[in-house]
């Protein structure tokens, strides 16, 4: 069982336990996150766009740091031309805690769809 959620622009492939690294969140160390999925895996069940809205992913912010520091240079030959920045992207841990999903009406719908496609080919 798998969840891909949407953070900061940003899709991420979780499961139950996973932590991550998404850009910073406005909240506390040891709070309770609700993470929007985009797509729910369950077995053979794929949960699209419909049901998504029962999907639940939650997440524990394990802490805030910041990323490795990126350098830029730049220049141009013979104009004297020189310039040096850097930036440190701010980061937020995030250790997904729970996936719950909508497992009674997706797999009774996945059920059902599959029972008539297998007696129509039974007939042929």
């Amino acid at each position: 069982m798998y969840a891909v959620i949407e953070s900061g622009g940003k899709q991420y492939k979780v499961e139950e336990g996973t932590s991550l690294l998404v850009d910073r969140l406005d909240a506390k160390d040891g709070d309770k996150v609700s993470l929007r999925p985009v797509l729910f895996r369950d077995g053979d069940v794929i949960v699209g766009a419909k049901d998504l809205a029962k999907v639940k992913v939650e997440a524990k912010v394990a802490g805030h740091l910041r990323g490795p520091k990126i350098k830029v240079f730049k220049y141009k030959a013979k104009k004297g031309y020189r310039k040096r920045a850097g930036h440190r992207s701010e980061l937020t841990k995030l250790e997904v805690t729970s996936l719950k999903g909508a497992k009674g009406g997706a797999a009774k719908k996945a059920d059902a769809e599959k029972a008539p496609a297998k007696a129509d080919g039974e007939e042929s």
